[in-house]
């Protein structure tokens, strides 16, 4: 596999994600050399706010001997609040970095990023677009879980904006015997370009509002939040809050073997009563994103593999 940036879930085969994913594993036993990256430097460039994602790509590199240069909140706390341009930005930092992990609000942002930069650019989230590590790190879990394929995976929320749901559906999408059901609001529903390459892949989907009747089926259940930040007014965002909530009552409905996840931050989809329940492993979830984020890097520098444009 040859690595020049993660931009996006579309970019990635079959072959290229159990690579990753096999190489994750390796790392989560202990299989893996602390000094493969000293010497390198990470700049990581946060345009929105983030805890997990950022926190584990930081953690990964100085696990692997690697050195952090970091902005919190570019937004407000780099020369972007005087008027720089994104591309400039990245002509600059590409001067000081071996590689850049970018979060912004724009979808679509790594990419111009990624055509400006001499380093390797990961997207760490753009916007309502995508999130291809976080779907990495998913697909992970829920394969750390399941042997089979043949599974019935349920994917709850805004479907619209949700950007983990977008990249998770592409990676799904490598894997014809999963089944899809999109649980949202008609107005939240996936985006249709999303929905034609399911169909141009054969993949078994359906779509609903009626999140009981889909759970009760599924063996993953994969929640996300009504994202305030999406929406253009409080009013429009006020009428889907709360619209899909996993609690006790919900345990009692679920399979046995089924798995609750959900790529956080959660603000009430999901009751803290469900924490204790052996079937919630978005705890989990969170810290397989250290092992899957240390694999990228991994194979990113990966001389025999790699070249940076």
């Amino acid at each position: 596999m040859k690595l020049k940036h993660v931009i996006s879930a579309k970019q990635f085969s079959k072959e290229n994600v159990k690579e990753i994913l096999e190489t994750a594993q390796q790392i989560k036993s202990g299989k893996y050399n602390s000094k493969s990256l000293s010497g390198k430097i990470m700049a990581t460039l946060f345009y929105e706010p983030s805890t997990r994602t950022r926190m584990s790509f930081e953690s990964s590199m100085l696990r692997l001997g690697g050195l952090v240069i970091t902005t919190e909140d570019a937004k407000l706390f780099s020369s972007a609040s005087k008027g720089e341009t994104l591309e400039d930005t990245i002509r600059i930092v590409h001067s000081y970095a071996d590689v850049i992990v970018l979060r912004h609000f724009d979808a679509g942002a790594s990419e111009i990023a990624s055509n400006y930069s001499r380093v390797p650019v990961i997207n760490a989230g753009d916007g309502n677009g995508e999130h291809p590590t976080q779907a990495l790190l998913d697909l992970f879990t829920i394969f750390s879980k399941f042997k089979s394929k043949n599974l019935t995976i349920s994917m709850i929320g805004d479907l619209t904006n949700g950007r983990t749901i977008h990249s998770l559906s592409q990676l799904l999408s490598l894997f014809p015997q999963i089944k899809l059901i999109f649980v949202s609001p008609k107005a939240l529903a996936i985006p249709k370009e999303l929905k034609a390459h399911l169909r141009t892949k054969r993949i078994n989907f359906t779509e609903t509002e009626d999140l009981n009747k889909s759970i009760r089926i599924s063996d993953v259940i994969y929640q996300t939040r009504i994202q305030k930040e999406r929406f253009n007014s409080k009013k429009e965002y006020l009428k889907y809050f709360g619209k899909y909530i996993i609690d006790k009552n919900t345990l009692k409905i679920l399979k046995d073997n089924a798995i609750i996840m959900h790529p956080l931050p959660r603000v009430n989809e999901i009751t803290k009563e469900v924490d204790s329940d052996s079937r919630a492993i978005y705890f989990e979830e969170a810290q397989n994103g250290l092992f899957v984020r240390m694999a990228l890097l991994t194979l990113l520098f990966d001389k025999s593999h790699n070249k940076p444009r």
